[in-house]
């Protein structure tokens, strides 16, 4: 995707439902995330005139792509819809994309909350309240479908403020966790990590995304990480300091 007022078509495949490829039209293409994974787009469809976001990560051909596959049977109001999927060539040889084309939400919780601290005031508990349940809502959905999300963090809970509804968004981490299956210890963002995870512990349940939901409850009220720390063992620190003094 490239400027912005050429109409770009592609033949997609839902993201539920059968596989029935078919063609998928959009405009006004422009950058709005970059990452290790890939870029984030936002784009116009030309049939509903609704905005989406486009994420486009390189595809390992070895591999099935685990974000893809988990996204295609979630279905749930408070996360992201997996609308399409398309793949696409890259500039050299053999490289190939993928592209996941998702519900477009303006705002993150992250920028919610930094737009309250900088106004030197505390994001209001409606608020709080309004967000945190739709975020368990997401968890509960998940969790029941066998899936960890694994990054839970303020960056990653998407918000409308028109409507205030949150979807949980990137599954870029997310697993199907199999009980007497080893899972990798260092997933997780900093100040979101439950201390199985600070220990290395590969036989997590997915309890660490409530642990990490009860980080973002806190930073939310206190209007900065509850459990800060540039190491493990700093945030343990904040973590055992906090406990002794309940």
């Amino acid at each position: 995707p490239g400027d912005s007022g050429k109409v770009t078509t592609v033949v997609a495949t839902p993201g539920q439902g059968p596989d029935r490829p078919q063609e998928v039209s959009y405009t006004d293409i422009k950058v709005i995330g970059n990452g290790s994974f890939g870029v984030v787009y936002q784009a116009r469809l030309i049939d509903s005139q609704e905005m989406v976001a486009i994420k486009k990560v390189l595809q390992d051909k070895r591999f099935k792509n685990r974000e893809l596959q988990i996204m295609r049977k979630l279905d749930h109001c408070n996360i992201v819809r997996l609308r399409f999927f398309f793949y696409s060539s890259g500039e050299k040889k053999d490289e190939v994309y993928l592209n996941l084309v998702l519900d477009f939400v303006p705002e993150t919780v992250y920028r919610v909350a930094r737009h309250f601290n900088k106004a030197k005031s505390i994001i209001p508990i409606i608020y709080v309240k309004v967000y945190m349940y739709q975020l368990f809502r997401s968890l509960a959905y998940i969790h029941s479908q066998g899936v960890c999300h694994r990054d839970i963090k303020p960056q990653n809970l998407l918000v409308d403020p028109e409507t205030a509804i949150l979807k949980l968004c990137d599954f870029g981490s997310a697993k199907q966790l199999i009980r007497g299956e080893p899972n990798v210890s260092y997933i997780c963002s900093r100040y979101y990590r439950a201390p199985e995870l600070i220990f290395g512990a590969t036989d997590y349940t997915a309890n660490i995304d409530i642990w990490s939901a009860g980080c973002v409850l806190a930073e939310l009220l206190l209007g900065q990480p509850i459990f800060p720390g540039d190491s493990g063992v700093d945030q343990l620190v904040e973590i055992i300091k906090y406990e002794v003094s309940q």
